[in-house]
């Protein structure tokens, strides 16, 4: 009797064994395969059983969380949500994350390594702590000068602090208000549909993931290449630039909007806008000149994180010489986004030391206490510091003699360079209307802002488009603001 009471027991022991075997198999190796599938809601049940954390702006929330009193407990809100919207993305229950909601979801759904209490606690116990906070670079009076400025047409604005990388303001028009994807339901399925199908594309980010045909700002590009590699030693000298200038191996006659190019030096060229000149020395400098120094800007760059993706600004790296020529003044196929621009500047004003562009300041737990501290880094050298200077000089000049007057601040010291891209077929597009800055409070060692702004404006007429006359004023207001701050 003892003995099948024995085997019994061996039996019952082996079956435990093999229980606790294969419990440890799911939990070790099939855990993440069980917790993605899609007929799998305990994930999702437990991602929306405690409130979001939230993104700050400033030491303000622009984000919350709301109680639903259904199975998904809690539902993102958003403290003016068209104004912040470029910034925190949205946090859908049933669209996913986009922006800093998907770039630092790990924290504000507190399931980041960051906020345990111990190494791997998270790992172990598969649980999550209270979401952290993200606190963003951004000034509120900034944003909202951009945003007032764009006043809804179609366009952005990027604006930085040279000296750091930190994003001062993010914006772009048309808008939307995330909390309307916030949760389920046919009402946000509605809102989806209609966000999508409006021409006016309120969803897409224009001032990170949208590229223009810089036009004339990308001369400053072209100028720090000319200066970088002695093209142009003097940039108040003549230069030898025929007029009529014919691009390149073709019968193609490129015009000026300006008068007086014919032979004019680089800061004149800079100062009222030459085609002819840059565009020549933009040959002069060649193919390779150009891609590395566009390349010393941050174009061509695929990786680029701020923490959410930027789109690659593009300068072709394989042209005929009449193709460098159009793409020497912003045009062809050189395409940058808003953000792009504004590192121009910034690198310009920097003293050629471009700063790797930031959105976000510090992560907290709930309690506050910060779990990780953002900084500024050096991204590239963009030009020396001598080049620096002059091209300085040259922007100013734009502002107090040139194109760039709407921009001028009584008592401030403004750089800026205006732009006009055409594109379409032929040109048959209205034209972008463009326009970067930066300025310097005369009490300051160091320039306050940096500011790219490109307006769409369909419904202007052509010959009111241009970046002094739609673009500068908004840049002025953005720069306003920053030094008020």
């Amino acid at each position: 009797m003892i003995r099948y009471i024995r085997r019994a027991a061996a039996f019952c022991l082996l079956l435990l064994v093999a229980l606790l075997v294969n419990a440890a198999r799911v939990q070790l190796f099939e855990a993440d395969e069980l917790d993605g599938n899609p007929a799998n809601r305990r994930t999702t049940i437990a991602r929306y059983d405690q409130p979001r954390g939230n993104i700050l702006v400033g030491d303000r929330a622009v984000t919350g969380s709301k109680e639903t009193g259904e199975q998904l407990s809690f539902e993102r809100t958003y403290l003016h949500g068209p104004l912040y919207a470029p910034v925190t993305g949205y946090a859908s229950q049933t669209y996913g994350t986009t922006l800093l909601e998907n770039a630092e979801d790990g924290v504000l759904s507190g399931t980041d390594s960051l906020l345990a209490p111990l190494p791997f606690w998270n790992e172990f116990t598969r649980g999550r702590q209270p979401g952290g906070n993200v606190v963003t670079t951004v000034k509120e009076s900034m944003q909202r000068a951009a945003y007032a400025g764009l006043s809804g047409r179609r366009g952005a604005v990027a604006a930085l602090e040279p000296s750091t990388g930190k994003i001062l303001a993010l914006v772009s028009t048309p808008s939307y208000d995330p909390e309307r994807l916030s949760g389920t339901g046919p009402a946000v399925t509605d809102a989806w549909t209609r966000l999508n199908a409006a021409k006016s594309l309120p969803m897409l980010n224009r001032a990170i993931r949208q590229t223009y045909p810089p036009g004339s700002t990308f001369k400053i590009v072209t100028a720090a290449a000319a200066l970088d590699a002695r093209v142009v030693k003097d940039p108040d000298a003549a230069t030898d630039t025929p007029s009529p200038y014919v691009l390149p191996n073709t019968r193609t006659v490129l015009p000026n909007e300006a008068r007086g190019c014919q032979k004019a030096s680089l800061a004149d060229a800079i100062r009222v806008s030459c085609n002819t000149v840059m565009a020549h020395l933009g040959v002069r400098v060649g193919l390779a000149g150009m891609v590395e120094a566009a390349g010393h800007f941050g174009f061509n760059e695929t990786g680029l994180r701020i923490p959410s993706g930027v789109a690659r600004s593009n300068f072709d790296t394989d042209m005929s010489e009449d193709q460098l020529a159009l793409s020497s003044i912003g045009q062809f196929n050189t395409t940058a986004t808003p953000l792009q621009m504004a590192m121009v500047a910034a690198a310009v004003a920097n003293g050629g030391d471009l700063r790797h562009p930031y959105l976000v300041d510090r992560l907290t737990a709930a309690d506050g206490d910060t779990v990780q501290q953002e900084g500024p880094r050096s991204y590239q050298r963009a030009m020396s510091p001598s080049t620096a200077v002059q091209l300085q000089r040259m922007m100013v000049d734009v502002v107090e003699n040139g194109t760039g007057s709407n921009a001028a601040i009584d008592g401030v010291t403004v750089g800026g360079k205006t732009g006009t891209a055409q594109h379409g077929v032929d040109n048959s597009g209205l034209p972008y209307a463009w326009f970067i800055s930066w300025a310097q409070a005369p009490d300051s060692g160091r320039p306050a802002v940096a500011v790219a702004v490109v307006v769409e404006d369909a419904a202007a007429d052509r010959a009111d488009i241009s970046g002094g006359g739609s673009a500068a004023p908004i840049a002025r207001a953005v720069m306003e603001a920053a030094l008020e701050a």
